[in-house]
């Protein structure tokens, strides 16, 4: 089904769908499969890939959706065979089936099973590290394949349960959500975005002492950012670009578009730009999602 063009929804039955969620051990797969259950999906934990296809039957259309977790542990295992039972779902029943890989960063998943004292599947004999770098290099084909890829690295469990119910959400509106997020290059890429964008040659308020504890938020922060020579023609080109791009995204049935705007320190200038950025998505009548990723107090 074509979507129309950002300004317009589109109202239809939820689809049959099955989601296969895969990833990293420790990436949040649980997580996934929990908040999919509560949408509405049932949810189905290490099922055997032979099983799958017998779940949905060719021809036949299942009473509820289907979430399967699958990881290296489930019996069958393999990048192949789980592509295979995704084309075979694909072209023998009249479902949507999708491939959704969970990652995060090595330190992140070294620190999580540090903390849960749990053993890393693929670290029985060998060190944590060792086994979470055997694993990445094992699943790098089947995160290339995957329909989405969900960093779970700087994720609060509410924000990924929020971003699962605007990927998976079995809700029959649907329409393109603009996910905008400010965030500090030191700190590095925030690796969910589509379009980063640089705001680090503007103005930089932290020079200025009565500005620096302040945030993009406060007025005096945004004044001094606004007034800029170079902001006007910045921003206008920004949305200028944007403006275009969000109805082809809705086109080709993209339901989730997220946009980075980076600065030094994600505290002033990429803040205030994020947040006139979103006040100017919300007045065209797009659904949009703010978040300052790196916006922390000072200490």
């Amino acid at each position: 089904m074509t979507a129309n063009p950002a300004s317009q929804e589109i109202y239809c039955p939820a689809p049959a769908r099955v989601v296969i969620v895969t990833g990293m051990s420790g990436a949040g797969r649980t997580s996934a499969l929990k908040a999919l259950e509560d949408m509405g999906y049932e949810a189905v934990d290490n099922l055997p890939l032979s099983l799958l296809t017998q779940l949905v039957r060719p021809g036949e259309i299942p009473e509820r959706p289907l979430a399967a977790g699958i990881d290296i542990r489930t019996r069958d295992f393999g990048v192949g065979s789980v592509v295979a039972a995704i084309d075979r779902l694909i072209s023998e029943t009249p479902i949507e089936a999708k491939l959704l890989f969970l990652d995060a960063d090595d330190e992140v998943l070294a620190r999580r099973f540090t903390e849960t004292r749990r053993r890393h599947p693929l670290a029985t004999d060998r060190p944590l590290t060792d086994g979470i770098r055997h694993e990445r290099a094992l699943l790098a084909p089947l995160k290339e394949r995957a329909d989405l890829v969900i960093d779970s690295s700087r994720l609060a469990i509410g924000e990924f349960r929020h971003l699962m119910e605007t990927q998976f959400s079995l809700e029959s509106r649907h329409r393109l959500v603009v996910f905008v997020t400010s965030f500090s290059y030191r700190q590095g890429l925030p690796r969910e975005a589509d379009l980063v964008f640089d705001a680090r040659f503007l103005a930089n308020p932290h020079y200025v002492p009565e500005l620096k504890p302040l945030s993009g938020r406060d007025a005096p922060v945004a004044a001094y950012v606004a007034n800029d020579p170079s902001f006007n023609d910045y921003f206008d080109r920004l949305t200028g670009f944007l403006a275009p791009l969000l109805p082809r995204f809705a086109a080709e049935g993209k339901s989730y578009l997220t946009i980075g705007i980076g600065c030094t320190g994600g505290r002033h200038r990429s803040v205030f730009v994020a947040e006139r950025l979103a006040d100017w998505l919300m007045a065209q009548g797009q659904p949009v999602e703010l978040r300052h990723r790196d916006l922390t107090p000072l200490t």
